[in-house]
C-alpha cells in the first residue's frame, strides 16, 4: 500500500526531478525515515500516557533505530510502548521511564501499555502514520488486567462490531451464512469469560511447610529408588525433642491453613450466580490439591515420625480435626448441582431466543440436580434469584440494543411478544422449581422455609407489558390518523391542526427516554414524558370523538353503525373514546338479538334441509362431518356477534340486565350447538357395524324387475367412514385407533374400489348400449368376451389382498410378485373396459351411419349414382370397422347386405310396377303423351314416400314410344321398323331399368384381407343381378307378358295393312272367275269392300298403341286408289252381272206374263191350275 500511494500520487516535488521512469526501479519503496517515527512518539505519548518530554528520554536508547526500522518493515506487525514505574520512597513522588518492544511482557510495575498494530504490510514514510497505526491503549497496575480486559471487549471490540453489522444489513439469513452469529457469541463468551475471573473468590492456596532434613530424606530415597521411610532418617533425631516439636507445630499450621479452606464460605444472596457456581467448584479443586499434598510422601514420614515418638495425639485427630473429609464430600455432592451448569448460555445469549432456550436449559438442569444433589434449598433459592439478576440484565442488554423506540411497530411488536413469551416461560419454569423445591424439603425433612422467588425482572416484565400495550394503543391511532385510513381524507379541521403531525410529535416524546429503565428516577422520567404524551394526544381524540359521532349520527341502520364502529375500533381501547358511544348500547344489543333470532332460525331448518347439505355434498364433504361444519360456523357467527357487542361497548358489558340476558340466551345456545353428542353417536353406530374391508371383489346382485347385475362388492359407507375420520381428525375430534385403522383400510383401498365401480358402471352403461342397438353385438363380441374373462378372473380376488399388500410392500422389496397382480388387475380390468366403451361408441356411430344410408335406399333418387353414393358410404365405414379390427365382420356384413336385399328388391318389385304401368299406359290418340300416368295399386298403396319416388322415377324413367312406319315400295306393303324391333327396344329399356340396381357393387367385408382369400372372393358374387331371381310372385314375368301383348296387338294391327298387299297381286279374272255369277257372292263382297275400307279411308294419319305408334300416311293414299280402282272394276262387273241378271228376269217374267194371259180361266180352274 505504501509503495502504490508513493510512486502513484506523489507530487513532482517530492519525485525524481526529470528522471525517466526506467531509471530506477519502480517496485523499491523508499527507506523508512526513523525520524518521522520519532516525531510522531513525541507528539503522540504526552497526550495518551501522560508522558513528560524529560521521562521520553530514555524511550530513544541506542536500539530505538534497528527496532523502528524492523518494525516499519515486513517483518513486524506491532510495537508496544511500555510505562514503567521506578522503585523509590513510600514518600517520594512517583517516576516513570519508557520503553520501546517489540515483545509484551506482564510486571506489576509496567502502569500502562500503548499498543501500535500496523495497517498494512510496510509503513510508508510518505502518508501520515496516523492512517497507517492502530493504537490500543492496554491499562495496567491493577491486581488483575482482567477489567482492563472486560473493559475493551465490552465497551470497544464488541460494539463496534455490532455498529457496523448492524449498518451493513443483509438479513438474518445472510448473517448466518456469513457465521455473524457465531462471532458474536464468542464476543459475548470472552466477554463473560473476562467478567467472570473478576467476580471469582479467591480462595487460599494452601502449602504445607516440609522440614528440611524430612525433605532431604523423602529426596534420598527417591535417588536411591526406595520408599521413603523413617529408616532414612538419622536415628538422633527421631528422638529429639527439638526436632519432634518443630514437626508437631508444623502438623498445627498444616490444621490451622485446611481448616481456612474447609470452613471457607460466602453469602449467596450477595454477588452473582456465576459466582457461587464458581465457588463451589473452586472449593473442590482446592480441596482435591490439600488432599494430593497429604498424600505426600513428605507428610507422611512427619506422621510417621511423631507416631514412633508415641505423639499420637497430633495424628490421631488430625484428619478429623481439619475437617477435610466431611467438607470434601459435602462440595463434592453441592457440586453435582454446579457441574456443567448451563449459566453461560444465558451470559453469552446475543438474542432472545437464545435467552429463552438458555432458560430452559438452566432450570431443566436444577430441577434435575436437586433432586440429586444436596445443596440446601435456602442456598438455592437465592440462587435463583441472582439467575434471575443475570437474566434481568441479559434481556436488558438485548432489548436496549434494539432501541425499542425507534424501531417498527411490527418488529417491535415481534420483538416484546417473544419478550412475554421469555417471562412466561420462567414463569412456568419458577412453578416446576417451586413443587422440586417442596418436594426435596419434604423428603429431606429439612426445616420448613416459605419457597418464594423474588424476581429481579419483575419491574422490567411489568414495563414491556404496560409499553407493548401502550405502543399498540398509539399504533392504532397513528394508522387512524394516517393519510391511508378513515380520518386521512380530512386530516385539518376547523383549527387548522394535522392531527397525524401531531401523534407523531407527541411519540417524539417518548423516543427521547430510555423506555425500558425501571430505576427510580427512570420510572418518574417515562411518567414525565408519558403525561407529555396524553396531553397533545387528547385533541386528536377529541377530533376523532366528534367526526365518530358524526358518523354515527347519520348512520341509518344497525349494520352502517357496526360499520363504523369496525372502522374506528382500534380506537376503543381508549378511555375517552369508548364514553362518547355508550349511548348506542341499547340499539346495538336490540341488533345483535335480530341477528342472534336469524341464527335460531338458521338451526331450526336442520341441516339436512339447509342450502350448506347441498354445498356439503358438491364439497365432497361427509354427512356428520358436514353437520359439525355447519354447526361451528354457526357459533362461530354467533361468537362473532358477541365479540362485535363487546367490540363496541366494552368489557363487562354482559353485567347489565339486558346484556345479562342476551349473554344467557347466546350460551344456551351455545350449548345446544355443541357438536360433542353427534360425534358421540356417530361413533357408537360406527362401533356398532362391521364396517371392515373384506369379501370378494365382486358381487352378482338381483335386480327388482328380475335378472341380475355385476358389482363391485364394497360398501359406500365405508368410502363415508374414512371421509369423516378425515374431516372428523381435522377437526380436532379424538378418533378411536380401531376406527382410525378401519379407515385406512377403507382409504388404501379406495382408489382401487373406486376404479373398479367407474369400470363396472361403465361396463354395464356400455351393455346397455349394445342392448339398444342390437346390430352391433356380434362385432363387439370379442371385446365382451373378454371383459367377461377379466371378470371371471376377479371373482376369485378378495379385499384382503389390497389391504395386506401395502403393509407388506412397505417392508419387502421384492413383494411386487404376488400382491401386485392384484393392482394389475384393476388397471388390466379398467384398460378392457375402456377400450370396450370405445370400440362400442365408435361402431354405435359407424352403425348409425350405416342405418341412415340403408334407409336411405328405400327413398333415394332411382339413379345409379344415387345408389352407388350410399353404398359406398357403407363400403367405407365396413372398411373401418374391418381396419379396427371388429370381430364377426364376415357374418355382420353378410346380415347388412341381405338387408339391403330386401330393400333393393323392393325398390325393384317397385319399378317394375312403374315400368308396367308406363308400358301400359293408353293415350287419347293425340302424339304427345300425358305427363301423368294413372297410378296403379301399388302406387296407391305407397304414402307420401313412394309419391315422391314416382315424380322422380317419372322424371328422368319413362318408356319411350316407338314409330312404325307402314310403307309401300315396289308395290309391295312392308313395316318399318319390324315388329321385332320393337320387342327388343322394350326388353332392353326395361333391362336398364333393372340394371340401375342389379349392376350396383356388393358391400365387401374382407377388401383389407390379403392371402388365398382372394381367390374365394374373386368367385363370389359382385353385383346384385341374382336379385332377379328372388321375386316370390309373376312381378318379373309380367313385364315381359306385356311386351309379348303389346307385340301381338301390333301383329293384329299390321296384319290389316299388309292384308291390302292382296290389292296389287290379285288378277281381276280370276276374282270374278271365284264369284262365277252368283250374285250374292257378288254382293257379300261389296258389302266386305266397304267395311273394309273403314282402315285407311279416315282422316288419321296414324294409329296409336300406347308405347308404339304405327303412321300408315306413306300407303293410305295409294292403297285407297288401289281400293278405289278395284272398287270400281267390281262394282261395274257387278253392274253388268246385274244388269244382264234383271234382263234375264225380266225376260223370264214378261214370258211368263206372257203365258199366262194366254191361258182362260176354266183352265185354271180345273186341274191345269195345279199345273201353273
Amino acid at each position: 500500500m505504501a509503495t502504490t500511494n508513493g510512486h502513484g500520487s506523489t507530487p513532482p516535488s517530492t519525485n525524481s526531478n526529470g528522471v525517466l521512469p526506467h531509471d530506477s526501479p519502480v517496485d523499491a519503496p523508499p527507506p523508512f525515515d526513523v525520524s518521522l517515527f520519532r516525531s510522531y512518539l513525541l507528539s503522540l505519548l504526552p497526550p495518551a500516557l501522560g508522558a513528560l518530554p524529560e521521562e521520553l528520554g530514555s524511550l530513544f536508547d541506542d536500539e530505538f533505530n534497528e527496532r523502528v526500522t524492523r518494525f516499519a518493515g515486513e517483518g513486524g506487525g506491532v510495537i508496544y510502548v511500555v510505562k514503567v514505574r521506578e522503585e523509590t520512597e513510600e514518600d517520594a513522588p512517583p517516576k516513570y521511564y519508557y520503553q520501546l518492544t517489540p515483545q509484551l511482557a506482564y510486571s506489576p510495575s509496567n502502569v500502562t501499555s500503548l499498543a501500535l498494530i500496523k495497517r498494512g504490510p510496510t509503513l510508508d514514510p510518505l502518508m501520515p502514520l496516523a492512517t497507517q497505526l492502530h493504537m490500543l491503549n492496554l491499562f495496567g497496575g491493577d491486581e488483575t488486567p482482567y477489567e482492563s480486559l472486560h473493559a475493551v471487549v465490552s465497551c470497544g471490540v464488541k460494539p463496534w462490531f455490532d455498529a457496523f453489522v448492524g449498518a451493513r444489513g443483509g438479513g438474518k439469513d445472510g448473517d448466518t451464512k456469513m457465521g455473524i452469529p457465531m462471532t458474536k457469541r464468542k464476543f459475548a463468551e470472552l466477554e463473560l469469560s473476562l467478567l467472570h475471573l473478576q467476580q471469582n473468590v479467591e480462595i487460599p492456596e494452601t502449602h504445607l511447610i516440609i522440614h528440611p532434613i524430612i525433605q532431604r530424606a523423602v529426596e534420598q530415597a527417591q535417588i536411591s529408588g526406595q520408599r521413603p521411610n523413617i529408616s532414612h532418617i538419622p536415628t538422633k533425631l527421631l528422638n529429639d525433642s527439638s526436632f519432634l516439636n518443630t514437626l508437631h507445630g508444623h502438623v498445627n499450621s498444616w490444621i490451622k491453613s485446611i481448616q481456612a479452606v474447609t470452613k471457607l464460605t460466602r453469602d449467596v444472596s450477595s454477588g452473582t450466580a456465576s459466582q457461587e457456581i464458581n465457588f463451589w467448584l473452586s472449593l473442590e479443586r482446592a480441596l482435591e490439591g490439600i488432599e494430593a499434598q497429604l498424600r505426600s510422601e513428605e507428610v507422611n514420614m512427619v506422621m510417621e515420625c511423631l507416631r514412633n515418638a508415641k505423639r499420637f495425639h497430633a495424628t490421631v485427630s488430625f484428619i478429623t480435626d481439619t475437617g477435610l473429609n466431611s467438607s470434601t464430600d459435602l462440595v463434592h455432592k453441592y457440586n453435582q448441582l454446579m457441574k456443567d451448569f448451563p449459566l453461560n448460555e444465558l451470559l453469552s445469549a446475543t438474542d432472545l431466543d437464545k435467552i429463552q432456550e438458555s432458560l430452559v436449559l438452566i432450570f431443566g438442569h436444577i430441577n434435575r440436580k436437586l433432586k440429586l444433589s444436596p445443596y440446601p434449598i435456602r442456598r438455592a433459592l437465592p440462587l435463583v434469584e441472582a439467575i434471575s439478576r443475570d437474566f434481568n440484565d441479559q434481556l436488558l442488554r438485548v432489548l436496549t440494543s434494539h432501541r425499542l423506540s425507534y424501531t417498527p411497530y411490527d418488529t417491535f411488536d415481534r420483538l416484546l411478544s417473544q419478550t412475554m413469551n421469555i417471562f412466561r416461560t420462567w414463569d412456568d419454569h419458577i412453578k416446576e422449581f417451586t413443587n422440586v423445591a417442596r418436594e426435596v424439603t419434604r423428603k429431606r425433612s429439612e426445616k420448613f422455609i416459605p419457597i418464594k422467588v423474588l424476581p429481579a425482572h419483575a419491574k422490567l416484565q411489568e414495563r414491556t407489558r404496560y409499553l407493548r400495550d401502550w405502543r399498540k394503543q398509539h399504533e392504532q391511532l397513528a394508522v387512524m390518523t394516517g393519510p391511508t385510513k378513515g380520518l386521512g381524507s380530512v386530516t385539518k379541521e376547523v383549527g387548522g391542526m394535522d392531527m397525524e403531525e401531531e401523534v407523531k410529535e407527541a411519540y417524539e416524546v417518548i423516543k427521547r427516554i430510555d423506555v425500558l429503565d425501571v430505576s427510580v428516577e427512570g420510572t418518574e422520567i417515562w411518567v414525565a414524558a408519558e403525561n407529555a404524551y396524553n396531553e397533545r394526544v387528547a385533541r386528536v381524540e377529541n377530533q376523532i370523538i366528534a367526526r365518530l359521532r358524526d358518523r354515527l349520527g347519520t348512520a341509518r341502520n344497525a349494520n352502517e353503525m357496526f360499520r363504523v364502529f369496525s372502522k374506528f375500533n382500534a380506537l376503543f381501547v381508549r378511555p375517552k373514546i369508548r364514553g362518547a358511544i355508550q349511548e348506542y348500547q341499547t340499539q346495538l344489543i336490540d341488533s345483535v338479538k335480530e341477528d342472534i333470532k336469524r341464527l335460531h332460525d338458521k338451526f331450526k331448518t336442520q341441516y339436512r334441509f339447509s342450502e350448506a347439505y347441498h354445498m356439503s355434498q358438491m364439497r365432497d364433504l361427509p354427512p356428520i362431518a358436514g353437520a359439525i361444519i355447519w354447526a361451528r360456523q354457526i357459533e362461530r357467527q354467533l361468537l362473532t356477534y358477541m365479540k362485535r357487542v363487546e367490540d363496541v361497548l366494552g368489557k363487562g358489558w354482559e353485567l347489565y340486565a339486558e346484556g345479562q340476558k342476551l349473554q344467557s340466551e347466546s350460551t344456551a345456545f351455545r350449548k345446544k350447538l355443541d357438536t360433542r353428542p353427534v360425534f358421540e353417536a356417530w361413533l357408537q353406530d360406527i362401533n356398532r357395524r362391521d364396517m371392515a374391508v373384506n369379501g370378494r371383489l365382486f358381487e352378482i346382485v338381483r335386480l327388482r324387475g328380475g335378472g341380475f347385475q355385476l358389482a363391485v362388492n364394497f360398501d359406500p359407507q365405508t368410502i363415508t367412514l374414512f371421509k369423516e375420520i378425515r374431516n372428523l381428525l381435522w377437526l380436532n375430534f379424538q378418533v378411536p385407533h380401531i376406527i382410525t385403522n378401519m379407515a385406512k383400510d377403507a382409504k388404501r383401498v379406495y382408489p382401487h374400489a373406486v376404479s373398479l365401480m367407474e369400470t363396472v358402471r361403465t361396463y354395464g352403461q356400455t351393455l346397455d348400449l349394445v342392448e339398444c342397438n342390437q346390430g352391433i353385438e356380434w362385432l363387439v363380441a370379442e371385446y365382451r368376451n373378454e371383459t367377461q374373462r377379466m371378470v371371471a378372473k376377479g371373482m376369485s380376488i378378495r379385499w384382503d389382498y389390497f389391504v395386506n399388500q401395502y403393509d407388506t410392500a412397505r417392508f419387502v422389496s421384492g413383494a411386487d410378485g404376488r400382491d401386485n397382480r392384484h393392482i394389475q388387475f384393476v388397471r388390466e380390468f379398467a384398460s378392457i373396459v375402456s377400450v370396450l366403451q370405445d370400440k362400442t361408441n365408435s361402431v354405435i356411430d359407424l352403425y348409425r351411419d350405416i342405418l341412415r344410408a340403408v334407409e336411405d335406399l328405400a327413398t333415394c333418387p332411382y339413379t345409379h349414382e344415387a345408389f352407388s353414393e350410399l353404398l359406398s358410404k357403407i363400403q367405407a365405414a365396413i372398411d373401418r370397422l374391418n381396419l379396427e379390427g371388429y370381430a364377426n365382420l364376415e357374418h355382420w356384413v353378410a346380415e347388412l347386405d341381405k338387408r339391403i336385399e330386401g330393400i333393393l328388391l323392393q325398390r325393384l318389385t317397385h319399378i317394375i310396377q312403374i315400368w308396367c304401368s308406363e308400358f301400359d299406359r293408353t293415350d287419347d290418340g293425340d302424339t304427345r303423351r300425358d305427363p301423368l300416368p294413372p297410378r296403379d295399386s301399388t302406387n296407391k298403396r305407397r304414402a307420401a314416400k313412394g309419391a315422391r319416388e314416382e315424380k322422380l322415377v317419372e322424371a328422368y324413367m319413362t318408356v319411350k314410344p316407338i314409330v312404325h312406319e307402314i310403307r309401300i315400295q315396289n308395290q309391295v306393303i312392308f313395316l318399318d321398323p319390324p315388329i321385332e324391333y320393337a320387342r327388343s327396344t322394350w326388353i332392353k329399356q326395361l333391362h336398364d331399368w333393372l340394371g340401375v340396381i342389379c349392376r350396383l357393387r356388393r358391400i365387401q367385408s374382407s377388401r383389407y384381407e390379403i392371402g388365398l382369400q382372394m381367390q374365394h372372393n374373386l368367385a363370389a358374387e359382385t353385383t346384385y343381378t341374382s336379385l332377379l331371381t328372388h321375386f316370390s310372385d309373376n312381378t318379373l314375368e309380367r313385364p315381359f307378358a306385356l311386351i309379348e301383348l303389346k307385340v301381338q296387338q301390333l301383329k293384329d294391327y299390321v296384319a290389316k295393312w299388309l292384308q291390302f298387299q292382296s290389292l296389287w297381286d290379285l288378277e281381276a279374272e280370276y276374282v270374278f272367275n271365284r264369284l262365277g255369277d252368283s250374285l250374292a257372292h257378288w254382293q257379300q263382297l261389296l258389302t266386305e269392300i266397304k267395311k273394309a275400307r273403314s282402315t285407311f279411308d279416315t282422316s288419321d294419319t296414324q294409329r296409336s298403341l300406347g308405347v308404339c305408334v304405327v303412321d300408315y300416311e306413306q300407303v293410305q293414299a295409294r292403297v285407297n286408289a288401289k281400293y278405289d280402282a278395284w272398287q270400281r272394276d267390281i262394282l261395274s262387273r257387278f253392274g253388268v252381272k246385274l244388269g244382264n241378271a234383271m234382263k234375264e228376269m225380266h225376260a223370264a217374267i214378261l214370258k211368263a206374263r206372257n203365258e199366262l194371259e194366254h191361258h182362260s180361266i176354266e183352265g185354271l180352274v180345273g186341274g191345269g191350275s195345279r199345273r201353273f
